[in-house]
């Protein structure tokens, strides 16, 4: 949290951290917004079925939109005071004591539980364009794939904040945008698969409803973008006239309208094309024309290097501030290169370990992302705003909090269950 008492201060407008543009927002909060969630909606369809699952894909999309503007509006709620920090902003709405506790342990496993997917996630499609560029090449394990790709964020990791990740978010972005056009137009050149059944699957009664869980955390895994929306509002300079406020919603306005044209033509056409027999990544099932294939897995890549760093950069402050703090160590380039390279080789070894895609996704969708991006923004709305009972601001809120603690708990299970399940007949470290 930033208290300026000047007028002419109030932006911040000599700290080189806050000289984003508007554009720069929209390209953060794709790069936050859309990432592994998009190639596993096609699976939780599968589970959830056309009528069900087109309804929660489009009530998550409404939701989490009216989430994102009150996050917004929520930045500068005191005039003169900027709530930098989605910790700071907890702290305002539930009290100095109280709010870390609500808010940081649902932060920092959105956070955590991203850059730890992305590491499962980056691996499988380097292996995958590997595989599909060099046919003679000799097969490597996932395991080393993962290796590699998270070898990489060791270099990233030094960068120092979000504007100098920028170039790296920008193309992060643009390549989510071209994987996601690949997906659905390859689903749909596939055509759809011979005898597609688009029934729900015939597994047992407690299994299915467990699956169905998981899919619903998968959904909410792909609107992700809540848990660093205010970090990037921050960078955005603000004054009385010009409020971030207004600049940081025409971005995520051109973020949430990507974030349409990737996320239903996927989800749709991915599963009008395999029916319920749909893989959990939907570029595993496509295969033709290689090349294309292989690019869109390479773009997987790339996006998912800068989405890491997005989801990493708050985390790297609070652990370099907390080490000062508690350690009296000054900052510099040494504390950047143990606390960062620490934090890159935990999310690296926990990705080796469990590297279950599509349970990951659904077990922090829930744990999560349910709490950060569909009911906590609403709570604290309630809180601070204090809207007339039974208004409509009111019930709109209140819904939102019901449903989103529902999908928490509901797919925070079915997510746990299924990653025991898988883990029972896995053989670990191969």
């Amino acid at each position: 949290m930033e208290v300026i008492t000047s007028d002419d201060k109030w932006s911040g407008g000599g700290d080189p951290a806050r000289r984003a543009k508007w554009w720069h927002s929209t390209f953060h909060s794709v790069t936050a917004m859309i990432g592994a969630g998009v190639l596993s909606l096609p699976y939780a369809m599968a589970y959830l079925g056309w009528g069900p699952g087109t309804m929660v894909l489009i009530l998550s999309w409404c939701m989490t939109l009216n989430t994102m503007w009150q996050m917004i509006q929520l930045h500068e709620c005191i005039p003169g005071t900027r709530f930098d920090r989605y910790i700071d902003l907890g702290r305002h709405a539930f009290g100095p004591r109280l709010g870390p506790w609500i808010v940081l342990p649902q932060q920092l496993i959105v956070q955590v539980g991203c850059d730890i997917v992305y590491m499962v996630t980056g691996g499988e499609c380097l292996k995958k364009f590997v595989e599909m560029a060099c046919t003679d090449c000799t097969r490597l394990r996932q395991s080393y794939w993962i290796c590699i790709f998270g070898s990489i964020h060791f270099f990233l990791s030094q960068l120092p904040n979000f504007n100098s990740v920028a170039g790296v978010s920008l193309a992060a972005a643009v390549m989510s945008l071209s994987y996601s056009t690949i997906a659905w137009a390859g689903s749909l050149a596939h055509g759809r698969v011979t005898e597609v059944s688009y029934g729900y699957k015939g597994t047992g009664r407690a299994d299915y409803m467990f699956r169905v869980f998981n899919a619903l955390g998968q959904i909410s895994f792909a609107f992700a973008g809540h848990a660093v929306v205010l970090e990037i509002q921050a960078t955005i300079p603000s004054t009385v006239e010009k409020p971030s406020k207004v600049q940081m919603w025409k971005g995520v306005l051109g973020a949430y309208l990507v974030n349409a044209i990737c996320y239903f033509p996927v989800a749709m056409i991915g599963y009008w094309a395999f029916g319920h027999d749909v893989d959990d990544n939907v570029l595993v099932a496509l295969k033709k024309p290689a090349w294309l294939i292989a690019s869109a897995n390479l773009m997987v890549v790339v996006h998912v290097i800068g989405s890491y760093q997005v989801y990493a950069m708050p985390v790297f402050d609070m652990i370099e501030r907390l080490t000062m703090k508690r350690m009296n160590i000054r900052q510099g380039m040494r504390l950047r290169l143990i606390a960062r390279s620490v934090y890159v080789a935990f999310t690296l070894l926990v990705g080796v370990t469990f590297p279950f895609f599509g349970d990951l996704l659904g077990f922090f969708g829930g744990f999560g992302f349910a709490p950060t991006s569909y009911f906590l923004p609403s709570f604290m709305w309630l809180i601070i705003k204090k809207p007339r009972k039974f208004s409509v601001n009111w019930i709109v809120n209140w819904v939102s909090v019901f449903v989103g603690v529902f999908i928490m708990l509901a797919s925070t299970v079915g997510g746990l269950r299924n990653i025991v399940a898988d883990a029972s007949t896995y053989s670990f470290y191969t």
